[in-house]
């Protein structure tokens, strides 16, 4: 990748162990994002993938390494980085104006009324709240109040927004139709996004790339995987794509078979770091190839890094992306 806007860079993180020495949570992380690209990250509980989002947010430091956003390291919180938790974390006394004004206003401070008032009103249109924008936190359903989050992240116009599992709390239907919000609001934007997820169909669905974490303590970034669908996808047609299920297989056979033993794979693999594999599940491969198999009981089936064709759509899987997630 040529546009580095975003690099991590040799990123590890150790907390002290209750015994004496420390324990290593992840070690060595190497990835790079480009302006305007849209990376999930997914993986199993405890593998450090929050962590991975604190330290970009600059809300912890790395134990070893460093992040650069835009040229930039990063050396704490900045309003240039907007994050969006799974909790909505609204003022409550304020109104939904309020709520992204106030956001508007810490960047913006000596800004006038009228401009303010416009700047914010142009996020919460943005997100489909117009017209609510007198009514307080208590007044508004949970989706209502987590379009309120994401109008209030995107007001400020960051460099990067950061979401952790935002949907996760939200049920199915409200789940959908903010995912299709936020990939509306990227794409007419141009707004580049990292974001956590154990929804392997929202991954799927809103990511340019999918990063494969390990499971932890030690964790490392297995693959990534270039997501072959279309810029251009509608949620009514996406599990119709021949590469769909491919794309998904690879994934949920890496979470649930090969996560658990990669450390192997990296000594048979010569697994460089900072040349993190990439895969394409579904392209197009020189040579032979074989489908992968999913099976979660036999253990001697794990393999490394492979191609996955596109005779994998066998499988049965949910008929709409982001109704089904694989939870650690």
């Amino acid at each position: 990748m040529t546009d580095k806007f975003i690099s991590i860079e040799g990123v590890s993180k150790r907390f002290p162990a209750s015994g004496g020495g420390s324990t290593t949570v992840f070690e060595e992380l190497w990835l790079s994002m480009a302006r305007g690209e849209f990376v999930c990250i997914i993986g199993h509980s405890g593998c450090g993938k929050t962590t991975v989002l604190n330290i970009l947010a600059g809300l912890e430091p790395p134990s070893d390494g460093t992040v650069i956003v835009d040229n930039q390291a990063i050396e704490g919180p900045s309003l240039d980085r907007a994050v969006i938790f799974q909790s909505h974390a609204l003022l409550p006394w304020l109104t939904v104006m309020g709520n992204v004004a106030y956001a508007v206003a810490s960047k913006w401070r000596f800004m006038g009324k009228d401009n303010l008032h416009h700047q914010a009103q142009k996020f919460i249109d943005l997100v489909g709240l117009t017209g609510a924008e007198h009514k307080r936190p208590a007044e508004l359903s949970g989706g209502m109040k987590q379009r309120v989050g994401i109008a209030r992240a995107l007001s400020i116009e960051p460099k990067i927004m950061l979401m952790d599992e935002p949907f996760s709390a939200l049920d199915a239907l409200t789940r959908g139709t903010l995912q299709d919000e936020v990939r509306r609001i990227c794409l007419e934007t141009g707004q580049t996004a990292f974001m956590i997820t154990h929804d392997v169909d929202e991954a799927i669905y809103l990511a340019d790339r999918v990063v494969l974490m390990t499971n932890g303590p030690n964790a490392v970034l297995a693959e990534i995987v270039e997501n072959p669908l279309p810029k251009e996808r509608q949620r009514n047609d996406v599990h119709r794509h021949p590469l769909y299920y491919g794309v998904r297989n690879h994934i949920i056979d890496f979470l649930v078979s090969r996560s658990r033993s990669f450390a192997d794979e990296m000594k048979s693999t010569n697994y460089d770091r900072r040349r993190v594999p990439v895969v394409r599940p579904g392209a197009p491969q020189v040579g032979p190839s074989r489908p992968a198999t999913l099976d979660t009981t036999d253990p001697s089936q794990t393999r490394g890094p492979r191609p996955v064709v596109a005779a994998e759509t066998a499988m049965p899987a949910p008929s709409r992306p982001g109704l089904a997630q694989h939870r650690a």
